[in-house]
């Protein structure tokens, strides 16, 4: 099943992206309240944190992301975020079903394009993602700002 998180799946889903980041200890399981507030947010803006479920468990998440570029005449465009799969889910169709779901969601928005990063580390994930059309166009640069 896949659909838009419930308040009460926040915390499993901070333990699936604890599980499988290559950030350890950037998550914080007692900040709820704050990860809640940031799917309201999302949500405010047109876009939604999509969970898969697997007998009513948290198996997999996506955020997606909607803004309007200033380019293509101003277009709509999806940015999808924290994607990840629970390891022992995966190689099960969850993730390609993610996906899609993800893909018709920004269609519906009117998104032109739907958009992501992938760490340079995750060879598998890039596999994936090139499996199912994503092309690798642009290479990405991030620069962490201190608080």
């Amino acid at each position: 099943m896949l659909r838009g998180i419930e308040r009460d799946e926040v915390a499993a889903a901070v333990a699936l992206i604890n599980a499988g980041t290559l950030s350890p200890g950037a998550e914080d399981a007692s900040r709820l309240d704050d990860y809640w507030a940031a799917v309201l947010e999302v949500r405010d803006r047109g876009g939604e944190l999509l969970v898969a479920l697997h007998g009513g468990v948290v198996v997999g998440m996506c955020q997606v992301i909607i803004f309007r570029h200033f380019q293509h005449t101003a277009g709509w465009c999806a940015e999808l975020e924290s994607v990840y799969v629970r390891s022992d889910a995966r190689g099960q169709g969850v993730g390609a079903a993610m996906l899609a779901h993800a893909e018709a969601f920004a269609h519906e928005r009117g998104c032109y394009r739907v958009q992501l990063t992938s760490r340079n580390e995750r060879l598998d994930a890039h596999r994936f993602y090139g499996a199912r059309g994503y092309d690798q166009m642009s290479q990405g640069f991030k620069k962490p700002l201190s608080e």
